[in-house]
């Protein structure tokens, strides 16, 4: 599968990060299963525990907009190197995503990138089925 298109909505996405803290631009591209995409970029804050990734960004985007099935993502940063998404933009994605099908594709450019199932970036995931009446909530 060519990831080209996708690649150059994240690079393109990146040029609207604001981080004037770090310097780091990070841009994303979710694939929804119905093919739609959502972009996103990270958008930093002085307190920085209110940064947000471009992953999420793009994440809560898609989800706001009733979107709740997902088959890739796209990472482009400033790194020039492959950038995998933090722990925090993993788990969000554990949400939303099958672990085994999930393509994560870490780009330098359309041509330099590398494929990997959320699954091999985030073995033993907790996920909502691991939560059971009675286990961990109230039943309702």
């Amino acid at each position: 599968m060519g990831y080209q298109n996708l690649i150059a909505q994240a690079m393109a996405a990146k040029e609207s990060a604001y981080a004037p803290y770090s310097r780091f631009r990070v841009g994303a591209a979710l694939l929804t299963a119905n093919g739609k995409v959502y972009t996103g970029c990270n958008v930093e804050n002085v307190s920085f525990s209110a940064t947000n990734c471009a992953e999420r960004t793009a994440v809560y985007k898609a989800v706001s907009e009733g979107e709740r099935e997902f088959s890739a993502i796209v990472i482009h940063g400033d790194n020039h190197d492959y950038l995998p998404p933090c722990g925090i933009c993993r788990q969000v994605l554990a949400e939303f995503c099958d672990l085994d099908s999930f393509q994560v594709i870490l780009a330098n450019n359309e041509q330099d990138y590398k494929v990997m199932t959320l699954a091999e970036l985030l073995p033993g995931a907790f996920q909502p089925g691991d939560l059971k009446p009675g286990n961990i909530l109230p039943e309702l």
